[in-house]
């Protein structure tokens, strides 16, 4: 890749064409989790541009929290451990605004043929299968969310096999299936409660509940899990901050 001062007309900037190609290597899993990159100096030279284009890529990538600079020993691919993957995507906060902690049960686990609302949520091919799981999570020992979740086949072959599935499931798309979730699309509405709202929550029929609808992306911004939890928010709200 020849440096360019300035980006020819109808091409993304240098640094952003360098962004591309770390991405495509993380997303191809040439790096994993936890890796160490190479050094701006070494990235600059491989790829025939500045050490200040390589810089800028990094810096974009960092800010998106898909890389992790430490101070004196370099650049690492971004591990979402099980606390980052919780407080960045679970909302709920208690009654005095702080995150709330849950635990997951689950209930029962299946595989079959995508439906059809399942195919287009995850952009799926015909009757792709699918895994679902469905799970109660409780806060404080009360059972207070009952989730939906629906997973490609193909991108977790074995999940089938697992015996003990973690009570934060990102981390074990990262670290066992190099399946990163970078974002999330979320959903809400209000709902009453389903016939297992009320069974495995303890509700009375017509009881409102919150319904979070969201479908989790990879890197490579494909869809890789539909999950829809409906949420009992007696006690918990759901909380985001608009900057």
């Amino acid at each position: 890749m020849a440096e360019q001062s300035q980006p020819l007309p109808g091409l993304r900037p240098l640094y952003q064409q360098v962004k591309d190609l770390l991405m495509e290597r993380l997303v191809g899993g040439y790096w994993r989790p936890g890796d160490l990159l190479p050094s701006e100096f070494q990235l600059a030279a491989e790829l025939n541009v500045s050490q200040g284009t390589v810089r800028k890529a990094l810096d974009e990538m960092t800010a998106g929290s898909l890389l992790v600079r430490r101070q004196g020993r370099g650049t690492f691919v971004a591990e979402h451990d099980q606390e980052h993957a919780l407080f960045h995507f679970f909302k709920m906060i208690g009654r005095d605004g702080e995150p709330v902690v849950p635990e997951s049960r689950v209930l029962r686990r299946s595989l079959g043929a995508a439906r059809k609302d399942e195919a287009q949520r995850l952009q799926l091919r015909g009757e792709e299968a699918v895994f679902r799981i469905t799970r109660v999570r409780t806060i404080d020992g009360k059972a207070a969310i009952l989730e939906r979740i629906v997973l490609p086949r193909r991108l977790f072959p074995d999940l089938a096999e697992r015996r003990d599935l973690p009570n934060t499931l990102y981390t074990l798309f990262a670290h066992h299936y190099n399946v990163t979730v970078t974002k999330a699309v979320e959903r809400l509405r209000a709902v009453t409660a389903t016939p297992d709202a009320q069974r495995h929550l303890g509700l009375e029929p017509g009881t409102p509940l919150l319904e979070v609808d969201r479908v989790a992306l990879a890197l490579d911004g494909n869809p890789v899990e539909w999950r829809i939890s409906l949420c009992h928010t007696e006690e918990t709200a759901y909380g985001i901050s608009l900057a």
